[in-house]
């Protein structure tokens, strides 16, 4: 079957469709469409954005009018200022969009206040498959971000397959507590819903409680896309949960505890995306239902020797991926798999080996522990290290109490050294730890107090 050359901006079929929800308020297709076009026609010159408006509906009008409008966005993981030097230093002619005070010295462009009302019969747009139309980045080995280009058709592509697999289309309305600049929150919570005729919700709730109103809000059947660290803090923190006809949970393995505590509260199945920078989205799995995840459709994994590549479906070319993944069926090459990590997450000390990952599900595991994280001592490498760092939130707990439930757990030589408690860890908005914030917080309870050895 030969491939389509364009593809149009959204797949909903009517101008009276809803495309967004602002609150309980609905946006329709024809309102979309009228607004993408006034902010196509406002943008200054330059073909690179770094599109920072926090309201999701209005950074999907802008991603859609730097689209139609040729732009390429940049999506990097931060917005510090040495992360934004970097941008600067790629695209030169990059400029800002803002709906809100934007802290960044760059060009900046103001999102409209108020737009003119939109033609009786706007167009759906169709978009050349080949547009590069963002740059994602991962941190280079010198520490310079490596650009990764989309195309169109690559993305529309992805999240079709993502939108079949889960089951999502017309009437759906998504709500995500993730950012719509973060890989996951621009495939899941903006091109998902644009590509499968649902509809997006505007806000970024963070807090338990705001989660909920804003689920509360909307008609059904409604999706709530978030994280482990959102859903932890969801089960936690609220007696009475809304009802919901799907959970999407990326960024980190769940556990199937926490994932059965979700499905059962929630009253609905629960499902992981995973995925990297490089490919976006590979699989998924139902969390309770087994370890094991699934590719998309026609995505497959082939191994080559110590080398793992995902190729087909909507993956332009062979790509080389960083995880410890294990091929289940008996084949080098195969739709079904187990993921055991990171490469870089390995830790070998005295002979033996584990992961980071392993020993943050056994630390979060235990009673009492609301979150907390294992750490490679800075500049070590994880087969030179001699010991291992934990921070832990568990203000119930004592560090004695909290030692001896990890002896249960884990091979002593993994114990961590020192043990320190915080009241919370710097978390960013997709519930990733940035590895610098962490180890300047470390560096600095270090300073603060003497090291806590356990007995």
């Amino acid at each position: 079957m030969t491939a389509l050359s364009t593809l149009p901006l959204i797949a909903h079929r009517h101008l009276d469709a809803v495309v967004a929800w602002r609150g309980s308020t609905p946006v329709s297709v024809r309102q979309f469409l009228g607004e993408v076009e006034y902010v196509a026609g406002q943008l200054p010159p330059g073909r690179h954005v770094l599109n920072l408006c926090g309201d999701r509906y209005r950074f999907t009008v802008a991603l859609a009018a730097c689209i139609v409008s040729g732009r390429v966005s940049l999506l990097p993981s931060t917005h510090t200022p040495e992360m934004v030097r970097q941008m600067q230093r790629i695209a030169p002619d990059v400029f800002c969009i803002a709906d809100q005070g934007a802290d960044v010295d760059l060009p900046t462009f103001r999102y409209p206040e108020s737009m003119p009302p939109p033609a009786v019969t706007p167009a759906i747009p169709d978009i050349d498959c080949a547009q590069v139309i963002a740059q994602v980045f991962t941190s280079g080995s010198t520490g310079v971000p490596v650009p990764h280009v989309k195309r169109w058709g690559s993305l529309v592509r992805n999240v079709r397959a993502e939108a079949q697999r889960l089951g999502i289309g017309v009437g759906h309305a998504i709500l995500g507590t993730v950012p719509p600049q973060h890989m996951y929150g621009l495939e899941s919570t903006v091109l998902m819903p644009l590509q499968s005729g649902a509809a997006l919700h505007a806000g970024r709730p963070f807090y338990p409680a705001d989660i909920c109103a804003a689920l509360a809000s909307l008609p059904r059947p409604r999706v709530l896309v978030t994280t482990p660290y959102h859903l932890r803090a969801l089960l936690t923190e609220q007696a009475t949960l809304p009802a919901v006809d799907q959970l999407l949970s990326a960024t980190a393995p769940l556990s199937q505890d926490l994932a059965e505590e979700a499905e059962n509260r929630f009253g609905t199945p629960l499902h992981e995306i995973y995925g990297c920078t490089e490919t976006g989205q590979l699989a998924s799995r139902r969390t309770t239902a087994g370890l094991e995840w699934q590719t998309l459709s026609d995505i497959r994994l082939r191994r080559e020797g110590q080398t793992l590549w995902a190729e087909g479906g909507h993956i332009d070319r062979p790509t080389c991926l960083a995880d410890v993944i294990e091929l289940t069926g008996g084949s080098p090459v195969s739709t079904t798999f187990l993921l055991h990590g990171r490469h870089a997450d390995q830790v070998n000390i005295a002979g033996k080996r584990t992961s980071l990952a392993y020993l943050n599900h056994q630390l979060n595991a235990i009673p009492g522990v609301q979150d907390g994280i294992f750490l490679l001592p800075q500049g070590d490498s994880p087969d030179s290290i001699h010991r291992l760092t934990a921070l832990v939130v568990a203000p119930g707990l004592i560090p004695s109490a909290l030692t001896q439930a990890l002896r249960e757990r884990i091979d002593p030589v993994f114990l961590p050294r020192p043990l320190l408690f915080v009241d919370a860890l710097p978390r960013n908005a997709t519930g990733k730890l940035p590895s610098q914030i962490t180890q300047d917080l470390l560096t600095t309870l270090q300073a603060q107090s003497a090291t806590r050895e356990p007995a």
